[in-house]
């Protein structure tokens, strides 16, 4: 591949960014939780697990005095904020909080916490409850844990919504992860639907609008370039949807990447047209960082193709409002 200062000697590559991309409210959300809870009330800042993933936002929080801990019982005693993370959390960790009388602050995306209480309200009403999504994915673990041990079946494929032997198929109700594939939790949908007529939905989809969003804009895309590079963490859902959507959607390169030090150059060598995107966690910057390093190799030509405006804000919560220190 040729290579040069001169811009002229570079490749020629047509770049596609999708948008929209990167963080999204509730991520935007959680973040400015933690920021907030430590110009408030100073360092240290307890959070429980990744406040979103991501590596480099969670390594910025640390340098700011955030510390992570994946369980209540590594935070010591007194009365330093603890922040349950954008994943949201089982019901016995805010129950373990007051038992210890932590200052306990909840930074639960909303659109999870409708998910709780969708999950909630269908208990109520006695219905056997299908969660669909990844186990062991602390958003799942969160929703399950809502309920009493039992309540809430877990579909994480097409062949688990086929083979699923309900209590009573009569009485059943559907809620998902807010992260999953559109056309994965669409199939499985449909299969249960199908098998189960009388199954309650929610009232409104419960995968998230950003989700969505981004998903849209890599299906729009993805069959017009050569390669897709979607910026996130091995660990996010929604950075791994957005590359296998890519594929789906015919880009045969697709790969997660979460700084520029991780492009295998090789991969990249023949292609003339990337497109680009972000995992609702993946910061600006890291996009920005990678978009550089193919600069520094290719001659970019960057075009924006967008799939949805967004204009969607939520609050900080009531401990960390402006007037909550006074």
């Amino acid at each position: 591949m040729q290579s040069g200062p001169a811009s002229s000697s570079k490749p020629h590559l047509r770049v596609l960014l999708c948008a929209p991309r990167g963080f999204c409210a509730g991520v935007v959300r959680a973040i400015d939780a933690v920021e907030q809870a430590l110009a408030l009330y100073g360092q240290p800042v307890y959070v429980r697990h990744e406040i979103v993933h991501n590596k480099y936002v969670v390594e910025g929080l640390k340098k700011k005095g955030a510390i992570f801990v994946e369980h209540l019982d590594e935070v010591p005693a007194g009365n330093a904020p603890v922040i349950f993370s954008a994943h949201g959390v089982p019901k016995s960790v805010p129950e373990a909080a007051a038992a210890r009388n932590m200052f306990a602050i909840d930074a639960t995306c909303p659109l999870v916490t409708k998910v709780h209480r969708e999950a909630q309200v269908h208990f109520k009403k006695g219905r056997e409850i299908l969660l669909i999504g990844h186990a062991r994915h602390p958003e799942v673990i969160g929703t399950m844990g809502q309920l009493p041990e039992g309540a809430v079946t877990l579909i994480e494929t097409a062949e688990d919504a086929r083979t699923i032997v309900p209590r009573n198929p009569d009485n059943l109700a559907y809620v998902t992860q807010t992260t999953l594939s559109l056309d994965d939790t669409a199939e499985m949908v449909e299969i249960l639907r199908q098998r189960f007529p009388g199954m309650a939905a929610p009232h409104k989809e419960d995968i998230c609008y950003a989700t969505t969003n981004r998903q849209e804009a890599v299906k729009k895309v993805a069959p017009k370039v050569d390669a897709m590079v979607v910026v996130g963490a091995p660990n996010s859902s929604n950075s791994q949807r957005l590359r296998e959507a890519a594929e789906r959607a015919g880009c045969s390169l697709s790969v997660l990447l979460q700084r520029a030090a991780d492009i295998d150059w090789n991969s990249f060598s023949a292609i003339t047209s990337l497109g680009v995107t972000a995992g609702a966690s993946a910061p600006e910057v890291l996009v920005e960082e990678i978009l550089d390093a193919f600069a520094e190799r290719f001659t970019l030509d960057v075009e924006t193709v967008t799939a949805a405006e967004e204009d969607v804000f939520f609050p900080l919560p009531r401990a960390l409002r402006p007037d909550a220190a006074e």
